[in-house]
């Protein structure tokens, strides 16, 4: 007779006494789950404005339903179809140049020996995340001006004859707008690769260096193989806010002369569903925002799997 050598499943019993006994972590989860309801779920309801000619004064349920029209409305707009290509073209500068930055700032990080030293470095990296966008615009707009100290350098050194105004030129918008990304978040992003750095067994980076391995075959070889799971799960999360670029950074920053490069998804929001009162039509931009997201995790994540590696479902 054949021994069935199949594991069964352990039952797990949760008895009155256990859940008496973790009342308040049960507590503090049915806070959160509330919070996540009211505030993440139950405004999605809204989302039928997108089909309707929206009137305040006429509520959800009295409105005139329209179907498609808001949509189509936006794919026959140029306006759109150019704020989702500056959109989407700055939300992969700003993923390409903070992710790579982000792994690589934690790992030149990692390799400071001095305790000191390595603790002034996170701070002084971290300090920028707690300022608000319009200081850090604020700098960037001293920088950068025709008295600013780029300006000054430049003319010190003879690269340049006179000042250049770097927000009147369109194809300077985009590497700006990075740059101001990349100099605010760097530091903040690189928080939990250095922690998945320190996860790392220090007996492997022992053994590397008996068999007489460097400090970069120590990072090819340990690191990076130690933190991928950690990469993957972050690009997968990153690629599905590609269009979340925010509107803050470009709206202080941009101009008359750079608004075709400068207008982004929320801006395109913000002007017409709240300065032109047209709701439904901001709905529907935000609903095309949120399905773009969707579609680009789901595909993102169908290519982690068949490539083997770590994925969020």
């Amino acid at each position: 007779m054949a021994r069935n050598n199949k594991v069964q499943p352990q039952k797990i019993k949760v008895s009155w006494k256990e859940i008496k006994r973790q009342r308040v972590l049960l507590i503090w989860a049915a806070a959160f789950v509330i919070y996540g309801f009211i505030f993440y779920y139950l405004p999605l309801g809204g989302w039928i404005t997108a089909f309707q000619n929206y009137k305040p004064k006429n509520g959800l349920l009295h409105s005139d339903f329209i179907g498609l029209a808001k949509f189509e409305f936006l794919f026959t707009d140029a306006t759109f179809i150019k704020v989702v290509r500056n959109t989407l073209a700055m939300g992969v500068l700003n993923l390409v140049t903070s992710f790579v930055m982000a792994i690589v700032f934690a790992i030149l990080l990692n390799e400071v020996k001095s305790k000191g030293g390595k603790k002034f470095v996170q701070t002084v990296s971290y300090l920028p995340h707690f300022l608000s966008w319009i200081i850090v615009t604020g700098i960037l707009h001293d920088a950068l001006s025709s008295t600013g100290i780029i300006n000054e350098l430049l003319m010190n050194m003879n690269i340049i004859q006179q000042p250049i105004n770097y927000f009147a030129h369109p194809a300077l918008f985009w590497p700006i707008v990075a740059f101001a990304n990349l100099w605010k978040e760097t530091g903040w992003n690189a928080i939990i690769y250095l922690s998945a750095i320190t996860a790392i067994d220090p007996c492997l980076y022992e053994a590397a260096s008996i068999d007489g391995a460097g400090r970069w075959a120590k990072i090819k070889h340990i690191t990076l193989p130690g933190i991928r799971n950690t990469i993957m799960v972050l690009l997968l999360i990153n690629v599905g806010n590609v269009l979340n670029v925010g509107f803050e950074v470009q709206y202080l920053l941009g101009n008359g002369l750079v608004k075709s490069v400068s207008e982004t998804i929320d801006i395109y929001i913000l002007k017409w569903g709240i300065g032109q009162f047209d709701y439904s039509l901001g709905t529907a931009a935000g609903i095309f925002k949120s399905l773009v997201s969707i579609i680009l995790i789901v595909i993102a994540n169908a290519m982690a799997k068949r490539a083997g590696e770590e994925r969020l479902f």
